[in-house]
């Protein structure tokens, strides 16, 4: 586990990665899967080491989803590859809802719910567990005084270097320039992972069987029509 302190907010306690938890009231059916689904799914950190494994039947590869926003790129992993188990981090309720009615209507059975700060997850997980991570459109925080509290930092991706597995990759998309920069500074001082960008201009390119989220068809909406899809390879 690392010895490193997690930042601080001004109150003294550790400084989440994210907004507001809630918006709009959920409905009934949401409410009802909140009450029902949720607690079958949902990971409850213990005090020592959590083996991921042990929450699927023997799974081919594992992968980790950092704010998996709706849930559609999630879902559509899981359904496509039904051999494979994977974890997904939200905290906003109104996501976990719809990921949850997804995974309800389509009888997915491969999927495990964090719903509190990833970084938590990520420091309870042992050495090397993950396949694979996902960080799609994180909230970017553009003012300046916020950059603080983006994901991507030393202390996250220190700890994504040590729990996924060497030659495992670690897949971040945003369609904000400025936080696409942001994330390269840091991985070219993060001893952990290794960037290999292929021909100019390929870090716009979709990954292999990518279709649109909700957040990427709002940014198309909004006129940000160019978009980062940046593979890092953790080192061997």
């Amino acid at each position: 586990m690392t010895s490193r302190q997690n930042p601080l907010n001004v109150a003294g306690e550790p400084r989440a990665f994210f907004g507001r938890r809630s918006g709009k009231r959920l409905h009934r059916g949401h409410d009802q899967l909140f009450r029902e689904l949720l607690p079958e799914l949902e990971i409850a950190l213990p005090e020592g080491v959590l083996d991921p494994r042990a929450l699927f039947e023997n799974p081919k590869k594992l992968t980790l989803e950092i704010g998996y926003g709706g849930g559609e790129h999630l879902a559509r992993q899981a359904r496509t590859h039904p051999e494979d188990a994977y974890i997904g981090c939200e905290v906003f309720t109104g996501g976990i809802a719809k990921l949850l009615q997804a995974i309800d209507e389509d009888e997915i059975g491969n999927v495990r719910l964090f719903t509190d700060d990833a970084l938590k997850l990520l420091q309870k997980l042992p050495d090397a567990a993950l396949d694979e991570v996902y960080l799609l459109y994180p909230d970017p925080w553009p003012k300046t005084r916020h950059h603080k509290r983006r994901f991507v930092s030393p202390l996250t991706l220190a700890e994504l270097a040590r729990t996924i597995k060497p030659g495992g990759k670690f897949n971040f998309a945003t369609d904000i320039e400025d936080y696409a920069d942001w994330t390269l500074a840091h991985i070219l001082r993060a001893p952990g992972f290794v960037f290999a960008p292929g021909k100019p201009g390929s870090w716009h390119e979709p990954y292999p069987g990518w279709e649109p989220t909700r957040y990427e068809q709002k940014a198309r909406r909004e006129g940000r029509l160019k978009s980062f899809y940046l593979t890092f390879d953790r080192r061997d």
